[in-house]
């Protein structure tokens, strides 16, 4: 029999043999999942982070820690990005790159900052779509965007993955001119290498940093020796210096990396929403307006622990769900008694309004169609769920997905009530909406119930996940079943000669394939959702995503056409 280990394991922390419920092996396997994202927020580890002392410069936590406002909270995106892809070439945590949301003097801004101390900040090809997908929220929700460049450039051995296509390397450039355009501000600052292609991020920003000591050229000392025979070093080509007295380059030479990170704290404290939120006459005791209400849900948001089980086949009503999220008495149910596998309702998360699509865990029971399998998406509930997307977007709301959806409904009744028809509606409606959407998976994303319920294909704002959500295109059991089914047939035909022994052999193999794809670690490290949220969090993490998918969007465009230099 095939034996082969797991690149990704469920993390087995107690058996259910031993815990006193499914709730407490939920949260050990919570735990285990933040026990692992401690040790990537760790990077390269305290060899590399003293290499970067070594050298007079801060580990990349240390600046987003003077650069963000005290206490401010930091929306990681993409910690588990590159997680167990490349382990050819070593461990890449985080993709060697940090990026998130965190205020900056009171404003908002997206963050994206490059890790020296993993492969000295080298682009993996899940770096470049990283920094591409932190581009995309920031131009989405309108956030400035500071550049915290670290950078070795392309990671050479795989650079036929990095360089050439629309979504690897060169976009992230394309992006800068576009972000501009848009009039949304750029600070880039310049905090050691800064080298090849690379070079062009920092120079398409609107305000260029650069300390002492770094480096930024389009090509190092050893390549323009090779290319045309010249030597000159490394400060005389492109250090911060020249570029700050001779080409110009650069808007503000600092000594090191503290006064550069005082000096970017400054200049977005320049900027109008800073100024404005800033302002002395701002505050309730000049304004005399009333200190904003506080809002709480109906149940404790701990309380989920004991609604979910961590295998993902105990049955819950996602009323008790939504009740640890939305604001206490502001939940209107459309439709309620129709579609019922899926829960639309209109409610408030800290007092903003926003539009609900959640699939209904629980067995229901139609007048029409008798008994229906929670999970799954039948005709009337994908129809109901079209007509409330359609709704929101007529009244401008922010819509949020929950998803545990198990797929569409299948077989001859399903296909006589015109499940295709109805699905296509719900996709067609979830493609074309136009208000900001915010997607939250905490059990099954299966098969096209992934797309009717906004998976990461349907531009949804912000995708995140909990550490019991499962991605494939259909669960493991019925994969390899399926799988055995075609193989079986082709033995009858005798297209293959096969032993029942090696078809159970690749059975056992395809779901053991299956099983760590379908984990949410897996999908994370591709891209799939930008974070792994703790369940518990799930309220605090969509208050603080609702204010920045609601951010008003630039009005005005400063363009200069053609300008002779």
């Amino acid at each position: 029999m095939i034996q082969p280990p797991s690149r990704i394991k469920r993390v087995r922390v107690m058996s259910r043999a031993s815990a006193s419920s499914s709730g407490e092996l939920l949260r050990a396997h919570c735990a285990a999942i933040a026990k692992e994202e401690a040790v990537l927020r760790e990077g390269g580890g305290k060899a590399g982070h003293e290499r970067q002392r070594k050298m007079n410069r801060l580990p990349v936590r240390e600046r987003l820690g003077r650069l963000l406002d005290k206490e401010s909270p930091f929306f990681e995106i993409g910690l588990w990005a590159a997680y167990k892809m490349y382990e050819d070439w070593g461990k890449i945590p985080a993709a060697g790159v940090v990026a998130g949301i965190g205020n900056v003097e009171g404003v908002p801004c997206m963050i994206v900052a490059n890790d020296a101390t993993v492969k000295a900040g080298a682009f993996f090809p899940q770096t470049t779509k990283k920094v591409i997908r932190a581009q995309r929220i920031a131009f989405e929700c309108a956030l400035p965007i500071i550049y915290l460049v670290d950078s070795a450039g392309v990671f050479l051995p795989m650079q036929d993955e990095i360089f050439p296509d629309e979504d690897d390397f060169g976009r992230i450039f394309r992006n800068n001119s576009v972000i501009s355009a848009a009039g949304i501000p750029q600070f880039a600052a310049i905090m050691g290498n800064c080298v090849a292609g690379g070079a062009y991020l920092p120079v398409l920003c609107d305000k260029i940093l650069m300390t002492k000591d770094s480096g930024l050229y389009l090509a190092g000392p050893s390549l323009v020796k090779a290319a045309i025979g010249q030597v000159v070093d490394a400060e005389e080509l492109g250090g911060a210096q020249m570029h700050a007295e001779i080409s110009g380059t650069v808007d503000f030479f600092e000594k090191d990396d503290p006064s550069c990170l005082k000096r970017l704290r400054s200049l977005v404290g320049l900027l109008p929403e800073a100024t404005a939120s800033g302002a002395p006459d701002a505050s309730p005791a000049r304004t005399g307006r009333a200190l904003p209400k506080t809002y709480k849900p109906v149940k404790d948001p701990d309380s989920v622990y004991d609604l979910i089980s961590f295998d993902g086949q105990k049955q819950y009503d996602t009323r008790d769900l939504l009740a640890t999220v939305v604001d206490q008495d502001s939940v209107d149910e459309y439709k309620a008694d129709y579609g019922k596998t899926i829960v639309t309702a209109y409610a408030r998360i800290n007092g903003r309004p926003v539009g609900i699509v959640a699939n209904q865990r629980l067995q229901v029971r139609t007048k029409k169609e008798g008994i229906q399998m929670g999970g799954v998406i039948y005709s009337d509930s994908a129809d109901k769920a079209a007509r409330f997307i359609m709704d929101c977007n007529q009244t401008h709301l922010p819509i949020i997905f929950f998803q545990d959806v198990t797929g569409f409904m299948v077989g001859r009744d399903a296909e006589q009530s015109g499940i295709i028809r109805s699905g296509a509606k719900l996709v067609n409606a979830v493609s074309n909406s136009i208000v900001p959407k915010i997607t939250v998976v905490v059990g099954g994303s299966f098969g096209a119930g992934n797309y009717a319920m906004c998976g990461k294909a349907y531009d949804p704002r912000f995708i995140v996940a909990w550490p019991t959500a499962r991605y494939a295109v259909m669960g493991a059991a019925q994969a390899s079943d399926t799988v055995f089914a075609i193989l079986a047939r082709a033995r009858e035909r005798g297209d293959k000669k096969t032993t029942q022994d090696e078809l159970e052999e690749l059975r056992i193999k395809v779901k053991q394939n299956y099983e760590e794809q379908t984990d949410i670690r897996y999908g994370a490290a591709r891209g799939w959702v930008d974070a792994i949220i703790q369940p518990h969090e799930t309220r605090d993490v969509l208050i603080r995503l609702l204010q920045y998918v609601t951010r008003p969007t630039p009005q005005a465009h400063f363009h200069t056409g053609v300008i002779q230099v």
